[in-house]
């Protein structure tokens, strides 16, 4: 019997950040000493009065399902945090927790779009933001970036591209790939052209507290205008909680009711005990997030030096995340000592894989011809010996 699979399955693409992290761990199974900078997740442990907040919670028999939106003393402490980023108060109607940011996304989507509705994504994008929309039966309208300026918005490619089968708009800054943060008159400006065409905005806001040169502006405090506006956060990035697998999404009660509706009928409840962690990580000792902070900051401009010292690469300094998104577009159409042609960049992230066992994620993948994503969540001397082997392969090029 052959099985037939659904549209769905060959309509969405696989996560390709996804295969290069499985393609690092068999090289690690097999003996290999390889550098992995498509990491996308901090390196440093959860701290240790959140892990006590989820030993706490299996200890005293908190291992039972949760109210499917999530339980209320995370909601609570949630109203807290973003009543400190924002100055608004959001009733705990307007929340819903879920498994990670991932699942807030994928699942807002499946609640705001139709087939035959449009939804503006930004190029470069992260993965998922694509295939978030294809499966909600929506098409994702790529528009251009400007990488001089942090990847903000081409407004004059949106412009030409707009039309009346747009109804939503998916923001990411700080950005994944890029490292990018928007302005807030940028932001400003997306807002206003979002308020004249009803379009929604979903706003991922997963790397909020790693900003470096400014104070991160969450969108609800730029939106003045009433733009409708759904903020998607996560636990993940900012406390190092990646496994624990609990985001957030903040936004209009029908919305949020909605999306209960589609994740009650898929996952049901978070993970108890993460949410018991996230209330702990919330409201509890921030100094850990600031800690975390610092070093990724000096990360940040070691592997800036170290990849702007590279002949032919040219990389922007990111303004946020832990990621670089240098411009590797001079190494395209070189030959390797096999007599092999660099057609793309997946090409080159496979070929510094094979001949300096680094791992580095094709911009390709991202919407992005010439670039490769590294990112700084690993240590300096990691940093350091990653971009030599990298610089080795790369003289061997013709």
């Amino acid at each position: 019997m052959s099985i037939k699979l659904s549209k769905l399955v060959e309509k969405i693409k696989p996560s390709f950040t996804l295969q290069m992290t499985a393609r690092a761990a068999e090289l690690r199974s097999k003996g290999v000493d390889v550098i992995n900078f498509g990491v996308g997740e901090p390196d440093f442990n959860t701290p240790s009065h959140i892990i006590h907040a989820g030993q706490k919670a299996i200890d005293d028999g908190y291992t039972k399902y949760t109210p499917g939106s999530g339980m209320l003393e995370l909601k609570e402490a949630i109203q807290t945090k973003v009543k400190s980023m924002t100055g608004l108060s959001y009733d705990v109607s307007e929340i819903i927790v879920s498994n990670g940011g991932k699942q807030s996304l994928s699942v807002a989507c499946q609640a705001l779009f139709n087939e035959g509705d449009k939804v503006v994504v930004f190029s470069p994008y992260w993965v998922s933001f694509p295939e978030f929309v294809r499966l909600s039966g929506a098409t994702p309208l790529l528009v251009d970036t400007l990488p001089s300026q942090q990847f903000e918005p081409d407004f004059d490619d949106l412009n030409q591209k707009m039309d009346s089968n747009i109804k939503g708009v998916i923001i990411n800054s700080p950005s994944n790939p890029t490292g990018g943060v928007w302005s807030n008159d940028a932001i400003i400006k997306l807002l206003g052209i979002s308020k004249k065409n009803n379009w929604i905005v979903i706003s991922d806001e997963t790397y909020e507290e790693l900003v470096y040169d400014n104070e991160f502006t969450a969108i609800d405090k730029l939106n003045n205008i009433g733009t409708e506006v759904l903020t998607i956060r996560s636990m993940s990035k900012t406390y190092a909680m990646t496994g624990w697998r609990i985001g957030y999404a903040v936004g209009n009660a029908s919305i949020v009711k909605a999306m209960s509706k589609i994740q009650g009928q898929t996952t049901s409840c978070p993970n108890a005990i993460g949410q018991k962690a996230s209330v702990a990580a919330l409201l509890g000792d921030q100094q850990p997030v600031l800690d975390m902070k610092k070093k990724f900051e000096e990360r940040r401009q070691l592997m800036f030096d170290q990849l702007n010292s590279l002949n032919g690469v040219n990389c922007a300094m990111p303004g946020g995340a832990f990621y670089m998104f240098p411009d590797f577009s001079s190494y395209l159409n070189k030959e390797t000592k096999n007599g092999k042609i660099l057609q793309d960049t997946f090409d080159l992230s496979d070929y510094i894989l094979d001949t300096a066992n680094v791992v580095t994620v094709a911009g390709d993948g991202f919407g992005a011809e010439g670039y490769l994503r590294f990112s700084f969540a690993t240590s300096r001397k990691i940093i350091k010996e990653g971009i030599e082997r990298i610089r080795k392969s790369l003289e061997e090029l013709k």
